[in-house]
């Protein structure tokens, strides 16, 4: 057999993973066995012995089944890309393979769609307090239900707070006008046209956001600047009768605080796909709290999804490997520290007669 021109290195799997079902690859070699680039994996217990193995060897990376750690990426010799299946970046530390000249490719518009319906889903439930409906019923308790709508005012006209304004953030907002809902967002690195021309408007004050949301939706990525952005100070600036919605990143909310908003009724409920430490422990007081709804971290999965996850971050890792720069980095500034060209599919027109 002839010898793989590359090497591309995973963890071995470790336990149940929703997206690598066959273990074989098939859909990620798609675009790598053209290319003559072989999918290896690592059976490492350690990280060191992860290092062991792909020091020399690894011409690129999948993340998945362990995080890619500055001690992995300094110790890579022949490695210039390390590939996310995901939208975040949480996973790998991206500021070291920076450093090292090494591109991160990530997968960032492929199940938009998936997580703006869940989280339209997720607020919908919570404020018309759907699964404390869904046990009354089941108990025969039928005259129960209406008095708990009492305090509930309409939809449309209330308003919801989108923190960060990424790819996600806009499908919400789009949803949301369809509902009637006032949308505001904030988002210090993103330009204020982007949101209103999706009638979004824009505000300064993360603190004047929370003040005037009915809604509360996070949709930050996961770094060291949003870790724990919401805590005790943002939860007690909300409205008593506000809900909060996270399908974004766990360790962006401080849990904690968030818990003791809520059994201090510092805000009225909220509906969680992501937690700080996953998979939740039992005995997490948000699992068992009847204003509080709950899903394991499934907002992107659909039958789509994982087949397009996979088979875009086999491309992705193929172009980086040819010598071309990725449709998607999340280290765009990376670019100067390598040899790769721009991809360009189509040559520049030269106008219809020449």
């Amino acid at each position: 057999m002839e010898p793989s021109k590359h090497k591309v290195m995973v963890q071995a799997q470790r336990g149940v993973s929703y997206d690598l079902a066959d273990s074989a690859y098939e859909i990620e070699r798609e675009a790598l066995d053209p290319i003559g680039a072989a999918i290896v994996e690592v059976p490492a217990q350690s990280e060191d012995e992860f290092i062991e193995a792909v020091r020399s060897e690894a011409n690129a990376l999948i993340a998945r089944g362990r995080r890619i750690s500055r001690r992995i990426i300094e110790s890579l010799e022949n490695c210039t890309v390390i590939g996310l299946g995901s939208v975040g970046a949480d996973t790998v530390d991206v500021d070291a393979a920076t450093d090292c000249g090494i591109v991160v490719t990530n997968v960032p518009d492929v199940f938009i769609d998936e997580v703006a319906d869940h989280t339209m889903m997720m607020f919908l439930a919570a404020h018309r307090r759907l699964l404390l409906m869904h046990r009354m019923t089941q108990d025969g308790r039928w005259a129960e239900g209406r008095p708990h709508h009492a305090d509930i005012p309409r939809l449309w006209g209330q308003t919801i707070g989108l923190i960060s304004f990424g790819n996600v953030a806009k499908a919400v907002a789009h949803r949301c006008h369809a509902f009637g809902l006032r949308v505001i967002a904030y988002d210090p690195y993103l330009s204020e046209l982007e949101m209103t021309f999706a009638n979004v408007e824009p505000v300064t004050s993360l603190f004047d956001l929370l003040e005037r949301s009915d809604f509360v939706s996070m949709h930050a990525p996961l770094n060291a600047e949003t870790h724990h952005m919401l805590s005790d100070g943002h939860f007690a600036r909300m409205k008593p009768s506000a809900l909060f919605i996270n399908n974004g990143r766990g360790p962006t909310v401080d849990e904690a605080a968030l818990i003791r908003a809520l059994q201090e009724k510092q805000i009225a409920g909220a509906a969680l796909d992501v937690f700080e430490v996953e998979p939740a422990k039992t005995d997490n007081p948000l699992l068992h709290m009847d204003n509080v709804t709950c899903t394991p971290h499934i907002a992107s999965a659909t039958a789509r999804m994982a087949p397009e996850t996979r088979r875009r971050l086999g491309r992705e890792l193929a172009t980086v490997l040819q010598g071309l720069w990725p449709r998607s980095a999340v280290n765009p500034a990376v670019l100067a520290k390598t040899k790769l060209r721009r991809w360009q599919p189509y040559p520049q027109s030269r106008g219809p007669n020449r």
